[in-house]
């Protein structure tokens, strides 16, 4: 009895040392170690604390090399998502290229390259990748790992609805993505964004309001979200406090990270908004903005849709 005791805890003590973490192989729950400084992580990258979130990846990696990886490229990828600097796209995609990881935390690697490569323009081979991830999260009992298999899963039904006989599970993802979008303690954020964009597709405008402001009451500040919110309350016709989200949205913007991605989506979006409005003055003030030559140089990495909208309704410059 002593001796099992003995061997138990000689166990307890390798899983735990540093360098030598062992992730379950179909999870993606952290070992008890990690843990901590994953949260605080995922806390300064919804306080949009970047440098304190990079840290906190690093003291990861240090124990475990592959699972440090994923997330500091997640980071990189949120910052590049929030200050719109295509570098950290660029170097997310290549660290993801190069590490390694063990069990689900691998797949999520290649989750996250594709979903990189997509961005970069290469966008069959992220798919592809992307793909190949999907099925293994399709696979396993993690909730987490279903929830990534979710946000993929749902767009495909969605491409092949209209097949006779084709089986549609379209609501069952979006009840997972529900369910994880308020209960992951690492992945929440992303998984609510995920869902917000299938409410938006879907013309459930109020469910994307209700989650976007669900995080927004515990991240007030949380640029992004306040842009989701402006863009559900701009789809329900509440052009007014749209614009006062965007108008605040783009000065902070532009004090952040000049003339960024985000700032160039609150330009465009107040266009519209100002168009729909009818108030003219304001709509040609935002709109000779455009002439920017940042504007012209960024353009690849603007949202289409958005580009589509304002080019049909008020033109966009060449």
């Amino acid at each position: 009895m002593v001796f099992a005791k003995k061997i138990r805890y000689s166990f307890l003590l390798i899983l735990f040392l540093p360098g030598v973490l062992f992730a379950q192989e179909d999870s993606l729950k952290l070992p008890f170690p990690l843990q901590k400084p994953a949260k605080e992580m995922t806390q300064a990258v919804m306080l949009a604390d970047y440098d304190k979130a990079l840290a906190m990846a690093q003291e990861i990696e240090s124990k475990d090399s592959g699972i440090g990886c994923v997330w500091e490229n997640m980071i990189l990828i949120s910052r590049f998502d929030d200050l719109g600097d295509t570098l950290d796209m660029i170097r997310a995609d290549q660290n993801l290229s190069e590490c390694k990881a063990r069990g689900l935390w691998e797949t999520l690697r290649d989750f996250e390259k594709g979903f990189a490569q997509s961005a970069l323009g290469n966008s069959i081979k992220g798919a592809l990748g992307t793909r190949s991830a999907a099925k293994i999260f399709g696979e396993s009992n993690d909730p987490d790992a279903q929830a990534f298999f979710a946000v993929y899963a749902y767009y495909v039904d969605q491409s092949f609805s209209w097949v006779p006989f084709f089986s549609d599970n379209r609501e069952e993802y979006i009840r997972v993505l529900r369910e994880r979008s308020l209960r992951s303690e690492l992945f929440a954020p992303l998984f609510a964004t995920s869902l917000v964009w299938i409410y938006y597709d879907r013309g459930e405008f109020q469910n994307a309001l209700a989650l976007a402001d669900q995080f927004l009451s515990r991240y007030p500040e949380h640029p992004v979200f306040l842009q989701i919110r402006a863009d559900m309350l701009y789809a329900l016709k509440n052009y007014e406090a749209a614009a006062a989200i965007y108008e605040k949205s783009a000065a902070d913007y532009l004090k952040r990270s000049g003339y960024s991605i985000r700032y160039w989506c609150a330009v465009m979006n107040l266009i519209l908004i100002y168009g729909d409005m009818g108030n003219t003055e304001k709509r040609e003030a935002w709109q000779k903005k455009l002439n920017h030559e940042s504007f012209r140089s960024l353009k690849r990495w603007l949202p289409a849709s958005l580009l589509q909208s304002l080019k049909k309704k008020s033109g966009v410059p060449n």
